[in-house]
């Protein structure tokens, strides 16, 4: 039976865990044994991928991927291990300690924090609605999944875990252009509709560099969680 599941939204997000092997509609499955379901964005997509996991037997999910940082001392790389998650409604669902303190021990030498990670069903793209959202929930970070993944986690009594690395800081404004790439349930970005927002606003084209820039140092974070060899719920 394969232990853990992993939803991430985005196939470039997925891509740090290594190569994974499709088998149609199934989960792809990871080296290790694995399961992983690339859901697309938004909360019901994520439910629906958490639930495919469940319905292949997994024993704990893992909400996998990117966030914008909500808290202002947090960079661009920084791992986020929440201790818990908060939903659009405000429910509030922990992560399992255990499972958490082990992963924050192998990434000893990485930026790391805890706190809460909140899940809304659209993009927090200006620095004012981050301050908002940090001020009204406290919450460290902000995504758009991880909350669905756990809402099914404990329908199932499944252990849970979040590993999300910092791209958006609580002072960058996400650029409109970026917004529009990220298609709602879709597992990619639209690369159409990502030229179409930049020919129509050029002068987005400096924060886009700079928020690539960004997204390469998450990705070397999450390259770091990956490698460590901690993120199996049961060792």
């Amino acid at each position: 039976m394969n232990e853990l599941g992993i939803v991430a939204a985005l196939a470039a997000e997925s891509r740090p865990l290594g190569a994974a092997k499709r088998h149609g509609a199934a989960p792809a499955t990871l080296r290790d044994g694995t399961l992983l379901v690339v859901s697309g964005i938004g909360p019901v997509a994520a439910a629906e991928g958490a639930r495919r996991l469940v319905l292949s037997g997994v024993r704990a999910l893992l909400s996998w991927g990117v966030a914008g940082g909500l808290d202002p001392k947090l960079v661009p790389g920084t791992l986020v291990l929440p201790e818990a998650v908060i939903s659009p409604e405000g429910r509030v669902f922990p992560t399992a300690h255990e499972w958490r303190e082990r992963v924050r021990a192998a990434l000893a030498s990485h930026a790391v924090c805890g706190g809460r990670l909140l899940t809304c069903r659209e993009p927090l793209g200006s620095t004012e609605a981050k301050a908002r959202a940090f001020h009204e929930t406290a919450a460290v970070a902000v995504d758009m999944e991880s909350s669905a993944v756990a809402e099914v986690a404990a329908s199932q009594r499944l252990f849970f875990l979040a590993v999300r690395a910092i791209v958006d800081t609580a002072t960058d404004a996400v650029p409109r252009a970026a917004l529009m790439a990220a298609s709602p349930g879709s597992g990619s970005l639209r690369v159409g509709r990502l030229l179409a927002a930049i020919a129509a606003a050029p002068s987005e084209l400096p924060a886009l560099v700079r928020l690539a820039g960004r997204y390469r140092a998450a990705r070397r974070a999450l390259s770091a969680v990956a490698r460590s060899g901690a993120l199996s719920a049961t060792s």
